[in-house]
């Protein structure tokens, strides 16, 4: 969290209430449709996720991942939504070995 204070200048604007409201309808809109078909998808994909993401929970990148016949899943521990940042330079490692692959 103390890193969030490290940028001064050039910090993005807070999110409005609205764009909040707007955003969760969508996540709940698209998170009652049926599930997609993702077993044609024969392309590698590494799935990524914090175990405590309270946007994206783990369980869903668990279950994208096992409906993706040729992914790698990495859940970092103690990590939310931005788990590839507070993990960098274990996620950097991992997107070039997967790359590499």
């Amino acid at each position: 969290m103390a890193r969030l204070k490290e940028r001064t200048e050039d910090r993005d604007k807070r999110i409005s209430p609205l764009a909040i409201r707007a955003q969760l309808k969508a996540i709940r809109a698209f998170g009652n449709q049926k599930p997609h078909d993702l077993g044609a998808i024969r392309q590698p994909v590494l799935v990524a996720n914090g175990d405590q993401d309270v946007m994206v929970a783990s369980s869903h990148s668990v279950d994208m991942a096992r409906r993706l016949p040729n992914s790698q899943l990495r859940i970092y521990p103690e990590s939310g939504h931005g788990g590839v940042f507070q993990y960098h330079q274990d996620f950097v490692d991992e997107v070039l070995k997967f790359l590499g692959e």
